[in-house]
């Protein structure tokens, strides 16, 4: 294998015992490392329990001093305050892991859930939209959501007011997904607690977030990114200019997955999100049928699931890198830093602007979160902190 490419990687053994969990839980909830150092550090030293007791050393490394991982006290009070709430804790790499979330770049290692974990080994399908919807977009997404039900899919959506509402009250039934941007023991909006508890009984209540996060406004983009790539497809009814359900879109785009819209008025502004995702190329949707006839073949495409394609993880009878001087380390941290900016750059492009090995610049990497001088977007996308 060629230096500047990236190996194959596969997800880490799940925990076994509570020791393992409360040790994932740690690296997970430790200052400055998100899903994608979680990885990195998890390949480098082979367990978590090895990637805490390096993380004060990693930290020093990148400048940081008295770098203290998270607490076990508080790992075992999320285990406890999972257990009050009867939530699952499913881990990257287990058997009730999504599979299709398991093959996207920031894969969250942790998933809390309530309800029926069953769901997630069907078919899923997102439809978002509008908080503010019309009556026909609320009638639109009801009949898209129920219809899509009685074919086998699952709908998967963020349990916000308005078109998230419709869709998971139309498929109460069939079982729903909605993915939460704060605590999965937390109901936000307050307006659908009872929805939220009818969903857990028959469906899922999901999310990354630690128990009883309040979910505040960073959350939902990465609530986003779970709901694209649970999904085969994307549906969006009703949508602003600006909005969170083209985030939700273009977030879909950069998994690999299939894109629809429900066209609208010119003149109405709900649908000018939709109709631009259209000139652009999505799916115009009518009815349930044009949603199937979009979707890919799963038996035609469907492949062993690798995550974190992007993240260069040394296999474990490679050597290791070689080690570089301060003088060249700083040089590649001010290169990197001089080619970061606010708006967000892909790591593999970044990697290539650069011209460096992957496993050179990625150490970087990590030494420059650690720092807080750089942060890690939603897709596997850099920019500065």
């Amino acid at each position: 294998m060629s230096e500047d490419t990236h190996p194959s990687t596969h997800p880490p053994l799940p925990p076994t015992t509570e020791d393992d969990r409360v040790s994932w839980l740690r690296l997970l909830r430790s200052r400055r490392v998100g899903p994608s150092t979680f990885y990195r550090l998890m390949g480098e030293h082979g367990s978590a329990r090895a990637a805490l007791d390096a993380l004060p050393e990693v930290a020093r490394a990148a400048g940081v001093e008295d770098y203290n991982p998270c607490p076990e006290g508080v790992a075992h009070a999320e285990l406890k305050a999972a257990r009050a709430v009867g939530a699952h804790m499913i881990c990257v790499g287990s058997d009730a892991y999504p599979a299709d979330l398991q093959q996207i770049s920031d894969a969250p290692p942790i998933l809390w859930a309530i309800g029926d974990l069953s769901v997630l080994t069907r078919p899923m399908v997102a439809l978002v939209g509008a908080r503010n919807a019309s009556s026909l977009g609320l009638r639109m997404a009801k009949g898209l959501a129920a219809d899509l039900a009685g074919h086998g899919h699952v709908i998967v959506s963020g349990l916000a007011r308005g078109i998230d509402t419709a869709a998971h009250s139309a498929t109460l039934d069939s079982g729903t997904i909605a993915v939460m941007a704060g605590g999965v023991d937390v109901m936000y909006p307050a307006e659908n607690t009872r929805l939220a508890e009818d969903i857990a009984r028959t469906g899922l209540r999901l999310s990354e977030q630690p128990m009883g996060t309040v979910p505040q406004a960073r959350h939902f983009p990465c609530r986003n990114r779970l709901i694209s790539g649970l999904s085969q497809a994307v549906i969006v009814v009703e949508a602003a200019a600006k909005s969170g359900s083209l985030i939700t879109a273009r977030t879909a785009l950069d998994q690999g997955r299939e894109v629809l819209a429900v066209p609208g008025h010119p003149f109405d502004a709900r649908a000018a999100g939709c109709n631009m995702l259209i000139r652009d190329g999505a799916t115009l949707v009518r009815k349930a049928e044009d949603v199937i006839e979009a979707l890919p073949d799963r038996n035609a495409t469907q492949t062993a699931p690798e995550i974190q394609q992007e993240m260069p993880l040394r296999p474990p009878n490679a050597p290791a890198p070689d080690k570089r001087s301060l003088r060249e380390t700083a040089a590649l941290h001010s290169q990197i830093l001089n080619r970061l900016g606010p708006s967000p750059l892909a790591e593999d492009q970044l990697i290539r602007d650069l011209q460096a090995p992957a496993n050179a610049v990625t150490p970087a990497l990590t030494d420059l979160e650690l720092d807080g001088r750089i942060r890690r977007q939603p897709g596997g996308l850099l920019s500065l902190a």
